[in-house]
């Protein structure tokens, strides 16, 4: 059963910074965050082969581990990501919206999203592999990075009990309730926020992720 998402209060100013600072330790991640966006600048499109292969790329730097085709096989990756694209992307909420800002309209399509891509096949052995929750909540996040933000099994499991359509909705939604009330605490804008945490130019979404994963998923058991 997915929890109500107004179960878990927003992180604290205080608690943000401490997660934002520890999470600055991992370099890994930041670089392959430029990479992607170099290759794919100035946005994204699957319809391109050689941002499809960016995002496979980008997607195994963060742990997907998706198999590469071999010589002389498909490109089941390019072909499923291209076909979801070509289908969803409209759907997808505007580049220029925040993650505070979005509606409820935005978050049901971008549930439909993560559930069409989620299904969608990504490599092949002796059977289709699917790209799954989490390897699609993050491309979300990579397609609109201002929006919508990613989550790994430990994230969605403690705060939802699932990854399915209803738990990524309830994430996107916990997660604009504490955009918007750490937002009203700061009392300036997002990036007047994200500069004051030591992360200019970066989302408030990115920065919530990076809780996430400090507190759900490193810190787990601890």
């Amino acid at each position: 059963m997915t929890s109500v998402p107004t179960a878990t209060p927003p992180p604290s100013m205080a608690g943000l910074q401490h997660a934002v600072d520890e999470f600055g330790a991992y370099q890994g991640p930041e670089k392959s965050w430029l990479a992607f966006t170099a290759a794919t600048a100035p946005a994204a499109d699957f319809t391109r082969a050689a941002h499809r292969k960016a995002a496979h790329t980008w997607l195994n730097a963060w742990t997907c581990r998706i198999r590469y085709p071999r010589p002389g096989e498909p490109d089941v990756f390019g072909a499923g990501l291209s076909a979801w694209w070509r289908t969803w992307r409209t759907s997808l909420p505007p580049m220029d919206v925040s993650l505070s800002e979005l509606s409820d309209a935005q978050v049901a399509a971008a549930g439909d999203c993560f559930a069409a891509l989620t299904a969608s096949p990504a490599a092949q052995t002796k059977t289709v592999r699917t790209f799954g929750p989490t390897a699609a909540s993050k491309l979300m996040y990579a397609l609109r990075p201002k929006a919508l933000l990613p989550w790994d099994e430990m994230i969605a499991t403690t705060l939802h009990g699932t990854r399915d359509r209803a738990a990524y909705v309830a994430h996107l939604r916990l997660a604009r309730a504490w955009a918007q009330a750490l937002l009203t605490e700061s009392g300036v804008d997002e990036d007047a926020l994200c500069a004051r945490l030591g992360r200019p130019g970066r989302t408030l979404a990115k920065l919530l992720d990076e809780y996430c994963y400090i507190v759900y998923t490193r810190d787990a058991g601890k």
